[in-house]
């Protein structure tokens, strides 16, 4: 029989539902206090609410996710609780494959496409109970930061301004609380990049500790799944949830998967931390963006952290060496590079266009590079626990439409994005709120640690998020 305090929720109300963090949110379901059913219909109250503004969602999956819900409902009244996912509503990046759901890639060219199977990450969910709510607003292909076919995402912290990007609906709907929770793909940064425009807690993985089998892929050598949620410790929970061993990608790591969420004690006494010199200085970091990020790291200072600067030099190259390897894109879309040029977005055709003609000594002198800079980075990790740097130089920027690229000039159109060190080094690199600007909108600091070091990276940013205030704050929606 369902318990009678699953028949509504007696001490909240439905709509206050969404606010609930995902801790929050899975303790009050597993004690019975909130059912799966009235939290989905929560989300999705908000979401057909919000999602004609916000453009967050491409596809909602309202009749799936209800009965999703009642059979999390089902299972957790009759005692076969899953963990902190069963229950808690959630959304993915229209670039993860969904059994018998659209999957766009964020592409008119894959408007009508419908995959037979689950991606690994999906079926993963599936197995935690979580409940999916729809798949999420991107940019084309996840190969360029703020090119969309599709509608763009509004910031829900201002409407005139751009949600970041690749991964922009995952940022813009998990901060306009559509979702308790969602899943991005960060190549140069798709995860970290929105998360730090949309005041949230974002996680790039260490590369291979998530599968991706059933991703639509973008530059093989630095694709990853990860999480973006309103804390630390939510994000967190989805990794938990989602790591690990998967025999269809044989490049996923074989090693254990920790216990992420035991890692977050609030201590970070004796941890080494260097703010990474090179980065800091970038010529993109604005007054306001620089000085929140030494503010984070006074704040780790005095809670018992040894915070230096330190210098990786082949760091100040990233941007080139990142430029080079990501000739990886137009091989993978070589067929619709050829046949259906037109098909592909301004960005994307320009970029695949060059990328496809550079001469292959440009690839294997990046690969080179990259080689050199993570070995740079790997002994810099030898003297430190982990290296603090910005996410993105600037606040979130005003959502104009695409300016065409007419000559190298305007090439880079998101020179302010720093988060391409950790991608190049294959780290796990975590973004978190450090303050606001004059005009209202959230900063961003980036901790990176060693590969596979998630724990620790979590750890900090845990401590530092729960030490500050930034992360209680709510956009204007």
């Amino acid at each position: 029989m369902i318990p009678a305090s699953y028949l509504g929720v007696e001490q909240m109300d439905r709509a206050d539902i969404p606010f609930l963090t995902v801790a929050e949110l899975g303790e009050l379901i597993r004690s019975g206090e909130v059912s799966p059913v009235e939290a989905t219909e929560a989300y999705l109250e908000r979401v057909n609410a919000l999602n004609g503004d916000i453009r967050a969602y491409l596809t909602v999956t309202d009749d799936l996710a209800r009965q999703a819900a009642r059979d999390a409902e089902a299972e957790i009244a009759g005692g076969q609780y899953r963990g902190p996912l069963h229950g808690i509503p959630v959304a993915v990046k229209d670039q993860i494959y969904t059994e018998g759901i659209r999957t766009t890639g964020g592409s008119p060219v894959f408007d009508e496409f419908v995959p037979e199977y689950d991606a690994t990450v999906i079926a993963r969910l599936k197995e935690a109970g979580a409940v999916l709510l729809g798949k999420l607003n991107m940019t084309e292909f996840a190969t360029t930061g703020l090119s969309h076919q599709f509608d763009p995402p509004r910031n829900p912290w201002a409407r005139d301004r751009s949600s970041g990007g690749s991964s922009s609906g995952s940022g813009a709907a998990t901060a306009a609380f559509m979702c308790a929770a969602s899943l991005g793909e960060d190549t140069g940064g798709s995860v970290r990049f929105p998360a730090a425009w949309c005041g949230l807690a974002g996680l790039r993985p260490t590369w291979s500790l998530i599968s991706r089998f059933g991703v639509m892929p973008g530059v093989r050598s630095m694709d990853t799944v990860g999480p973006l949620g309103r804390t630390v410790e939510d994000c967190a929970i989805l990794l938990q949830a989602i790591a690990g061993h998967d025999p269809q990608d044989r490049m996923t790591h074989q090693g254990p998967v920790p216990d992420y969420r035991s890692s977050l004690t609030g201590d970070v006494s004796g941890l080494r931390i260097g703010i990474l010199r090179e980065v800091f200085y970038h010529s993109s970091v604005d007054g306001e963006m620089g000085k929140s990020i030494f503010d984070a790291g006074n704040a780790l200072s005095r809670l018992g952290a040894d915070v230096n600067e330190v210098s990786v030099p082949m760091a100040s190259h990233a941007g080139p060496i990142n430029g080079g390897i990501r000739v990886e894109a137009p091989t993978t879309y070589r067929s619709l590079l050829l046949d259906r040029p037109h098909d592909i977005a301004h960005d994307n055709r320009i970029g695949y266009m060059v990328n496809a003609i550079l001469p292959s000594t440009y690839y294997y002198k990046a690969v080179q590079l990259r080689t050199l800079l993570r070995a740079q980075i790997l002994q810099t990790l030898e003297d430190v626990d982990l290296l603090l740097l910005p996410t993105v130089g600037v606040p979130a920027q005003p959502l104009t439409p695409d300016p065409q690229i007419t000559g190298p000039e305007n090439v880079n159109r998101t020179p302010y994005l720093l988060t391409t060190v950790p991608s190049l080094a294959n780290l796990p690199s975590l973004v978190v709120p450090c303050g606001f600007s004059e005009d209202g909108l959230p900063l961003s600091l980036q901790i990176a640690g060693r590969p596979f070091d998630e724990a620790t990276v979590l750890r900090a940013g845990h401590a530092y998020e729960q030490a500050t205030e930034w992360h209680t704050r709510r956009p204007p929606v």
